[in-house]
C-alpha cells in the first residue's frame, strides 16, 4: 500500500464522491441500554474505486456497510449516496433508492431455497420492473460460470457456486455501487480466491464502486484503498 494516510477525523479528499459521509453515527437501543456502534465516520468515496473496510470483529465494519448501503438508517450525521440524502429518507425511500443502484453480496449467500439459480437472480429484476429479466439473469449466470447450473436449486450447489449466484444477483441490475460483506468467509481458500478474482473482474467490466468488508489483510491489499476501523471509528485511510 502507499503511504498517503489521512488522520482518523479527516477523510481522504476525493473528487465527485458517490458516497459522502460526515460525522456518521449509529446508536442501537436507548437510555441506559444504548450502545454507540459508529462514532463519527467521515468518508468520501469516488465512483469506480475499490475499497476494503478492514478491522477485527466488533469494529463496526458490517454496521457501516449497512448504513452506507441503506439497509440501516444512521442515528445522526450526514450521508449522501449518489447525491441522495440517506439519513433523511424513510425505510421505503431507502428501498427504492437501493433498487437497481446498489448490489450487496453477503457471506451467508441468502439465496431462496425454493428457487433455482436462474429464479434467484431473475426475481429481483422482475420485482424492480426491469425488462427481459430472465434473459439478463441468464447472461449474468453465464458470465460467472454457471450457465450449466441455471435450473439447480441452492441445495444442489456447492458453497462456491452459491456465492457465484449471489454475485450474479447483486450485479445483474448493473449497479453503480457494490458491497461485499466477508464474501469468502464461508469458503475454502482456493474457492475464496476464485470468488475474489471473479468479483473484481465483474466489477471492472461494469465500472462499479466496490466496497469489501473483511478482516483479511491479503484481500484488503488487492483493493485500491484500505479503510481500517477500530471501535466504531476510522483508524486509518490509506490509498494504494
Amino acid at each position: 500500500m502507499g503511504s498517503v494516510t489521512s488522520p482518523a477525523h479527516s477523510p481522504i479528499a476525493l473528487p465527485h464522491p458517490t458516497i459522502l459521509a460526515s460525522d456518521l453515527r449509529l446508536t442501537l437501543g436507548s437510555g441506559t441500554s444504548a450502545v454507540e456502534i459508529l462514532k463519527g465516520i467521515d468518508l468520501a468515496v469516488p465512483q469506480g474505486q475499490t475499497i476494503a473496510l478492514l478491522g477485527p470483529s466488533g469494529s463496526g465494519k458490517s454496521s457501516l456497510m449497512a448504513v452506507l448501503s441503506g439497509l440501516e438508517r444512521a442515528s445522526s450525521g450526514t450521508l449522501q449516496v449518489a447525491g441522495q440524502d440517506f439519513v433523511g429518507m424513510s425505510e421505503d425511500d431507502l428501498a427504492r433508492a437501493r433498487r437497481g443502484r446498489i448490489g450487496v453480496v453477503l457471506q451467508a449467500f441468502h439465496l431462496l431455497p425454493t428457487m433455482t439459480a436462474l429464479e434467484n437472480v431473475a426475481t429481483p429484476l422482475e420485482l424492480a420492473g426491469m425488462p427481459e429479466a430472465r434473459e439478463r439473469a441468464e447472461a449474468e449466470l453465464i458470465a460467472v460460470g454457471l450457465g450449466h447450473r441455471l435450473s439447480h436449486y441452492p441445495a444442489q450447489l456447492s458453497g462456491g457456486e452459491q456465492q457465484r449466484v449471489a454475485i450474479a444477483r447483486a450485479l445483474a441490475p448493473h449497479p453503480a455501487l457494490v458491497f461485499a460483506d466477508e464474501p469468502t468467509g464461508n469458503l475454502d481458500a482456493a474457492t475464496g480466491a476464485a470468488i475474489v478474482d471473479l468479483l473484481f473482474t465483474r466489477r471492472a467490466e461494469g465500472g462499479a464502486t466496490l466496497i469489501i468488508i473483511t478482516h483479511d489483510e491479503t484481500l484488503a491489499r488487492q483493493c485500491g484503498r484500505v479503510v481500517t476501523l477500530a471501535d466504531g471509528q476510522i483508524a486509518s485511510d490509506t490509498l494504494a
